[in-house]
Formats: structure tokens, sequence, C-alpha cells
């Protein structure tokens, strides 16, 4: 690996955000699901301070980036990191960004009293999943499903619509 540095994101870097998000849903297969802008990245991350994000830099040139935020445990008593989104360029993967990145944020948890690190990975997904098994001995969470509700389901449980 080259040099690596981790920075974070900072307000003027809403198109290279995007740029990482858009890369990632399609590496997932997800493209028509990116409605993000700029200006929501700005709203979102930067003043309402919502999610964090930090970039993998190799020589100046960012290659990939993490997107996390804080949630809470009730069992610990305490916050968590929960990453949402790691994403590292085709070409500069094996590299040990990613690496590089997921010790970036343990050390985050660590350093700001966290109590856990989580995050999920596509099912299919197999070269992360070994990644994260094997290199991080991160811990698969196999009896917990996740579940979402969004638009028009997210609005029917407010009650600001007919199911």
């Amino acid at each position: 690996m080259s040099t690596c540095t981790i920075r974070p994101a900072a307000p003027g870097d809403e198109e290279l955000i995007l740029s990482f998000i858009r890369a990632l849903a399609d590496y997932e297969h997800m493209s028509g699901q990116v409605v993000a802008t700029p200006a929501l990245l700005r709203e979102w991350i930067f003043e309402k301070k919502k999610a964090e994000v930090v970039f993998a830099e190799a020589e100046g040139r960012p290659v990939g980036f993490a997107l996390f935020f804080h949630n809470f445990s009730t069992f610990l008593g305490r916050a968590g990191l929960y990453l949402e989104d790691l994403f590292v360029l085709p070409e500069e993967r094996g590299k040990g960004y990613g690496e590089a990145l997921l010790r970036h944020l343990a050390r985050t948890a660590l350093d700001r009293g966290c109590g856990r690190l989580e995050w999920a990975c596509l099912d299919w997904n197999r070269p992360s999943i070994d990644f994260y098994t094997k290199k991080m001995r991160a811990l698969p969470m196999e009896e917990w499903t996740t579940y979402r509700l969004t638009g028009e389901t997210l609005a029917a449980a407010a009650g600001e619509k007919e199911s």
C-alpha cells in the first residue's frame, strides 16, 4: 500500500462524497436508488451533523470513503458507531485502504467511548464478508433481521397516509 492518510470530509466535498455514493450504488446494482444531491449532503452531513464522512487518500488522491453516524445501545448504556457505507475504488482494492478506513473507525469508536462498531453487508458480497470476518474478525449477527420503512410505508406508519 502506498502511504494512506485518512481525512475527514469538509464542506466543499459534497460532490466527492456523491461520486463515492454513486460508485458504491453501481457496485451494489442499486444505481437507480440514488437520489442524494450535493445540497442534501451538505445539509445533513455538514449543517445538521447527522453523519460523518472520512476519505482514504493515497498520495493525495481519494481512493475510498466511509460514512458513519452514532447509534445507541440500550444494553450497553452508551453510544456506538454505525458504518453505513465503506467503499474503495475497484482499481485500488487489495492495497489496505479498506482496512485503514475500518481501523480508523474502530479507533474513533474507542476514542469517543463507544461500546461497538456495527455495519451491514449484502449477503452476496463475499469479498467484503471474507474481509470483515477473516481479516477484521468481525462477527455476523445471524440471529437479527433488518427491517425498513421508507417512502409510502414510512408515511403510513406515521399515520400520514392510508396503508
